[in-house]
């Protein structure tokens, strides 16, 4: 941004969205899981942080905050907690998604401990007129979830621009868009509602990757993308965006990276590319490994220690953060093996020739698992 337009700026704000606390991770050990489940709340920290740096004017937190409509205490607690430490005490909008929608008994109904717990600059969007005033400059309207499906679209249910209108029109909802014809959707939001509304920013929750649909568009209209991630096929999610406002309605948004995690879907083919991805920093990566390779006995060695380091064991730290690991393609290549045992004593070497011979036959890993395990021995000086 020049100094021209940012002496211009009238209003800054911060869209977040699907935080999803208290999501599990089953598909991990308990350990990882826990690491992945608290790693939602720590990034809180972080996303304040940006509103504070940035001395935003608002934070738009646009539904699907927690996982479903009645977290546990261990989860709205530190919420409500870290929103009363904020310093900046700048107006903090939480929207219900379909996830947590607002309803008798969810976390933001009116009687909850949760809503009672919120320092007076959080506002939950709890009324489908919401509506709150930036001073003169700018008009946030928001529509909350009351259910968890729908095909109403919550966009086109926010109030038009009345004839005249100047002020900076912000939109907040969450569903999801579609550009294809006749795609069943759940709160299915019109790709042109921003236009038709008169909104000059249209801020969505529910795609996990970051998105302005369509790319480029004007007014943009645009999902953030969940701060953590929460699977490996999101590759554009860990951000927040930053939103600038000129008072000639000009709109400029930046994302700004906020995850602790990055996810990384990995397949390797060889040794080489193993001892590659071994160089990588790979400290804050879950990373799901899968390995199809088919090595020497020697190759199969040096790759047995690189998943080692990379995983870890019981006395020291995996170079991956978290590691899902598929090795079921990984298998040993006995073609000259033979050489690398010739020491044997006769009858081991007689052992090696009918477990060649079983390899050919219907049981092969068996007898790879045995040469290998022959190999081992044979290279430790353990063999009779």
């Amino acid at each position: 941004m020049t100094r021209t337009e940012a002496d211009d700026v009238a209003l800054k704000l911060l869209h977040t969205a699907d935080w999803h606390l208290g999501k599990r991770f089953p598909s991990f050990p308990e350990s990882d899981e826990l690491r992945l489940t608290r790693a939602r709340l720590d990034v809180l920290d972080k996303i304040l942080g940006v509103a504070e740096q940035r001395a935003v004017d608002g934070v738009l937190c646009a539904g699907d905050l927690f996982d479903d409509a009645a977290p546990d205490r261990a989860w709205w607690e530190p919420v409500a907690a870290k929103l009363t430490a904020w310093r900046s005490r700048r107006p903090v909008f939480l929207l219900p998604g379909n996830h947590d929608p607002v309803h008798a008994g969810s976390v933001y109904d009116r009687a909850h401990p949760f809503r009672r717990a919120l320092p007076p600059w959080v506002h939950v969007v709890d009324d489908d007129e919401f509506t709150y005033a930036f001073d003169d400059v700018a008009v946030l309207h928001a529509r909350p979830c009351r259910s968890r499906a729908g095909q109403d679209d919550p966009a086109l249910a926010l109030p038009a621009r009345a004839p005249g209108d100047p002020r900076i029109r912000i939109g907040l909802v969450h569903g999801s868009t579609f550009d294809l014809a006749d795609c069943q959707t759940n709160f299915p939001i019109a790709k042109e509602a921003a236009a038709l509304r008169g909104f000059d920013y249209l801020a969505i929750g529910d795609t996990h990757s970051f998105r302005v649909v369509p790319p480029g568009a004007q007014p943009p209209v645009i999902y953030p993308g969940a701060p953590e991630a929460t699977s490996f096929d999101e590759p554009e999610s860990g951000n927040v965006v930053v939103a600038f406002f000129t008072r000639s309605r000009r709109v400029r948004y930046e994302t700004e990276r906020v995850a602790y995690w990055q996810w990384k879907d990995r397949t390797v083919r060889s040794l080489a590319e193993l001892r590659d991805l071994r160089a990588e920093s790979l400290g804050r990566v879950v990373l799901r490994l899968t390995v199809e390779a088919r090595l020497t006995a020697a190759e199969l060695d040096d790759a047995e220690a690189i998943l080692r380091e990379l995983q870890g064991t019981a006395a020291t730290i995996g170079r991956a953060g978290i590691l899902q690991l598929d090795r079921s393609r990984l298998t040993l290549d006995t073609r000259g093996i033979e050489a690398s045992l010739a020491g044997l004593p006769p009858v081991l070497r007689a052992t090696v020739a009918r477990l060649k011979d079983l390899e050919q036959s219907e049981r092969p890993e068996i007898a790879r698992q045995a040469l290998y395990h022959l190999f081992q021995l044979a290279r430790e000086g353990r063999t009779p």
